[in-house]
């Protein structure tokens, strides 16, 4: 099995064009910038650079460690699985993350975290984000098995078809977007 684990390359390559976070939102089939589990943020002024807020995938994530109903479960090789119908909104994982990548949908009052498909990191014109990919031995216990924070496992499987390139040259739709009949051109 590969386990995908989405790196921050080099944040001085970082232009705060929010094409990662345009690309996030996308993949999950909503709109504006609300609901990205990305996030860039200047670091005090355009000459001083920006700061890249995703995910580092914590072998003992201690977002996980805090939640009090399992909603948050440790990913073989790294990162959480989250379970939003386990999720009671208490915002222990929020308060918990050491870099602050735990980020929180207002309007269901649950956690928003990246679940490193790289997505972001196709749209990322400066080679700041990459998806690194590990073999796992065969005994690990596939992330499809629990993923719920974006939907069906089909959604899942296509925002990483999207993410890996295999769906065509260009053209890609998510579930959701299929079912609205709205195409995204990547």
């Amino acid at each position: 099995m590969t386990i995908k684990h989405l790196k921050v390359v080099d944040t001085e390559r970082c232009v705060g064009c929010q094409n990662c976070m345009f690309a996030c939102v996308r993949a999950f089939g909503e709109v504006g910038l609300a609901k990205s589990r990305i996030f860039v943020r200047s670091a005090g002024g355009m000459e001083r650079g920006f700061v890249v807020i995703v995910c580092r995938a914590c072998e003992n994530p201690p977002c996980a460690a805090v939640c009090p109903t399992n909603a948050l479960t440790p990913r073989k090789g790294g990162g959480v699985r989250l379970n939003l119908s386990k999720c009671i909104g208490c915002g222990n994982c929020k308060r918990a993350c050491i870099i602050g990548c735990v980020f929180w949908d207002e309007a269901s009052n649950k956690p928003m975290i990246c679940i490193q498909c790289g997505y972001c990191a196709n749209f990322c014109p400066h080679g700041v984000l990459s998806v690194e990919r590990i073999e796992e031995p065969d005994d690990c216990e596939s992330d499809e098995n629990s993923v719920e924070s974006i939907g069906s496992i089909e959604s899942v499987k296509s925002v990483e078809r999207v993410a890996s390139g295999e769906s065509g040259a260009g053209k890609t739709e998510t579930e959701t977007e299929a079912k609205e009949g709205v195409s995204v051109h990547a």
